[in-house]
């Protein structure tokens, strides 16, 4: 089988080569810090049925259309919840669908993609989704919903840009332009452009990865910001001067795919 990787995981290894050993290669589970994701899935979903299930045949959508889509993903939800939920549609639909003058239909929304990456004999496949997927002048342009209440600069975006721009390219045959980010709750849309020097980025990434599965020394712990919130501090030469075994439950790494030329 060919090695998994995603922004995620990249972003992992990034920050620390070690916290992504004992995650993805001995299967430690991480500590969530985070709350119910039920709103943020909600709001996606009811985006999703906007265009997708929109007749665009006419130009825009009314709010009332808005509702329909949102009140059909909000039976989990408690009141205020839904109360928050549809404050982030109203805003964006009175920011980014009332002014147009027609609705442009994405290239799609809510897709799961892959794609294949191949270091000398070891081949990883690619896995990524997005929100949504639109055409622009110069190539694609990739929509990000944010419901977080912070406007801050996602972590890694070079990362992302340069993963997603190799992947779009083997699923659409275009090069990704833009990520743009659109923070729900304050209509605030922030907008990167890819650039030569994310796709090499995210390559040397690929790259130093496929070194360090074929050498476990190579998992070296990163000191850094991230060691106040690790999940496996306890198990660090960094954090701990006498660490704790890694735990019976652990799993043998797993092997990487070798593909040998013919």
């Amino acid at each position: 089988m060919a090695y998994p990787i995603s922004a995620t995981r990249l972003k992992l290894y990034k920050s620390c080569p070690q916290s992504y050993y004992f995650r993805y290669e001995r299967g430690l589970k991480e500590q969530s810090a985070f709350g119910s994701p039920a709103l943020g899935k909600a709001v996606h979903a009811a985006l999703k049925d906007v265009y997708e299930q929109w007749n665009y045949a006419y130009p825009i959508p009314n709010l009332e259309w808005f509702s329909q889509c949102w009140q059909s993903h909000t039976v989990d939800l408690k009141a205020n919840q839904v109360d928050d939920g549809w404050r982030m549609l109203q805003k964006y639909y009175e920011r980014y669908v009332e002014p147009l003058p027609m609705l442009r239909k994405p290239l799609g929304v809510e897709k799961s993609i892959k794609g294949s990456f191949r270091v000398g004999y070891y081949e990883f496949v690619i896995r990524g989704q997005y929100d949504r997927l639109d055409y622009v002048e110069d190539g694609l342009e990739l929509i990000d919903y944010k419901t977080t209440k912070l406007v801050s600069p996602p972590d890694a975006v070079d990362i992302q840009l340069g993963l997603y721009d190799l992947l779009l390219k083997q699923t659409y045959q275009q090069a990704l332009h833009k990520l743009s980010l659109i923070y729900l709750r304050t209509g605030e849309k922030v907008t990167y452009e890819v650039t030569p020097e994310h796709r090499k980025e995210s390559k040397r990434l690929i790259e130093k990865l496929a070194v360090s599965l074929q050498k476990e020394d190579e998992w070296r712990p990163k000191k850094g910001e991230q060691c106040a919130r690790c999940s496996y501090a306890r198990y660090c030469s960094e954090m701990e001067e006498v660490p704790e075994p890694l735990p019976v439950t652990a799993r043998k790494p797993k092997e990487m795919q070798l593909l040998l030329p013919f």
